[in-house]
């Protein structure tokens, strides 16, 4: 982490859990236990129903709610679908954009991601942009190339100016929910180059500025190890987010000197 330069950020992605009464209950779990005087910014990412209630429940705790997709047109015949001006006005100030999950469920491209980071920063929302490799793509050595083409497409047509206030996610697909985690020093090298790959393409003003998280099964075990290295600058945390007292430990890490 660097506080000097770019937010520490955790965020939770609680996926397609937990109901208006469980984000209660949550909420209850929670704020007895929360830090005080936190340095990091904390934020939820919860399903779109929950987003104005949540909104409510952890304002008294200081936690930013975010969604987990949206769509790239403002308004249209896409049934199902939510826009960002719709997430926005919801109370919402965070969208997680090309999630593996979408990807190979919802068939998201690495062009669908880039008009959704548009359509997203467009609508005054910050967008946490996941980036990653499968093992066979590791196991290939094709890891920085992939990375690098999947951050540039993303990025791609925005000003320098929005660039600095995107939120980069790495989470390597075979440390997702498999119960793998990529080593400290694996994750720090993908995030390093990552950054590299910004200052090259936005100078080194923007890419200083810029937060990049591990989302790869960080937890409350781990996270302190994967928050020392430079360039992991805090985490996006999925099944980790739904435990109130494991959660609270990894915000208590990125917390630390």
């Amino acid at each position: 982490m660097n506080r000097r330069y770019r937010k520490t950020i955790i965020a939770g992605n609680w996926k397609m859990n937990n109901t208006l009464s469980e984000t209660r209950s949550f909420a209850e779990q929670l704020k007895p236990i929360m830090p005080r005087g936190k340095w990091c910014t904390v934020v939820l990412c919860v399903p779109a129903t929950n987003i104005q209630s949540a909104v409510r429940l952890f304002k008294d705790c200081h936690i930013a709610v975010g969604a987990e997709t949206c769509h790239y047109e403002q308004k249209g015949a896409y049934t199902g679908e939510i826009t960002p001006a719709m997430i926005k006005e919801a109370g919402a100030k965070y969208v997680i954009i090309g999630h593996s999950e979408r990807r190979q469920y919802y068939n998201e491209t690495d062009f669908t991601v880039n008009k959704k980071v548009h359509a997203a920063v467009e609508a005054g929302l910050i967008p946490i942009i996941c980036v990653g490799e499968s093992l066979e793509q590791r196991e290939m050595g094709v890891t920085m190339e992939l990375i690098a083409y999947q951050v540039k497409c993303a990025l791609a047509g925005l000003a320098p100016e929005k660039v600095r206030h995107v939120v980069i996610a790495y989470e390597p697909l075979w440390a997702i929910g498999t119960g793998r985690t990529a080593t400290a020093g694996q994750a720090g090298e993908v995030c390093q180059a990552i950054r590299t790959v910004i200052r090259k393409q936005y100078g080194a003003h923007v890419a200083r500025s810029v937060t990049i998280q591990y989302g790869g099964s960080m937890n409350a075990k781990n996270a302190a190890e994967l928050l020392a290295q430079p360039d992991v600058d805090g985490g996006l945390i999925g099944g980790a987010s739904l435990k109130a007292v494991e959660f609270v430990q990894i915000i208590n890490a990125a917390n630390q000197e």
